[in-house]
């Protein structure tokens, strides 16, 4: 029995996401509005809220809302969260191994006062084949279009603050 419950998961349908733009900002300033979770309403179109304490083994709760999705709620645990760096989350649905997701915000410092924002999503779970769409066109999209918020969003302040 234990063989084939390491085999189910090991062989579960995957899925991956990612999604990057550069922002003309410093990786601090990025961080600062993505872990200002009470701003998102004001700018966010993808996720809309997250609620809780982003710290390693808790649980936040998090509403996302794909372009022409209705908005959808859940309570991921943090995995890593980086100052400056690097947010991860592991969401499910239902009960692991149906539909999983593990969500990471990634910041990296280009050297040169610009930063890369990652944004990606490695799914699994036995209901992936039946979400590919939903994977590829409607997460992806709403992925593009809060890396282009956050980027519009961090160099609007930086812009703000420098005059």
């Amino acid at each position: 029995m234990k063989a084939f419950l390491f085999l189910a998961v090991f062989f579960l349908p995957k899925q991956e996401l990612s999604t990057s733009i550069q922002i003309n900002a410093s990786s601090e300033e990025v961080w600062n509005q993505l872990v200002d979770f009470e701003s998102y309403p004001e700018w966010n179109s993808f996720i809309k809220s997250i609620s809780g304490t982003p710290e390693i083994g808790e649980k936040i709760e998090v509403t996302i809302q794909a372009p022409g999705k209705s908005p959808m709620n859940f309570t991921p645990k943090v995995l890593a969260f980086e100052k400056n760096k690097l947010f991860v989350w592991k969401g499910k649905v239902l009960i692991p191994g149906l539909f999983d997701g593990e969500h990471r915000l990634e910041i990296i410092d280009n050297g040169d006062g610009t930063t890369t924002f990652i944004q990606s999503e490695n799914f699994s779970g036995i209901l992936i084949p039946f979400f590919k769409k939903m994977i590829h066109v409607n997460s992806k999209q709403g992925f593009e279009n809060m890396n282009t918020e956050l980027k519009t969003r961090v160099e609007a302040m930086r812009n703000l603050t420098s005059k």
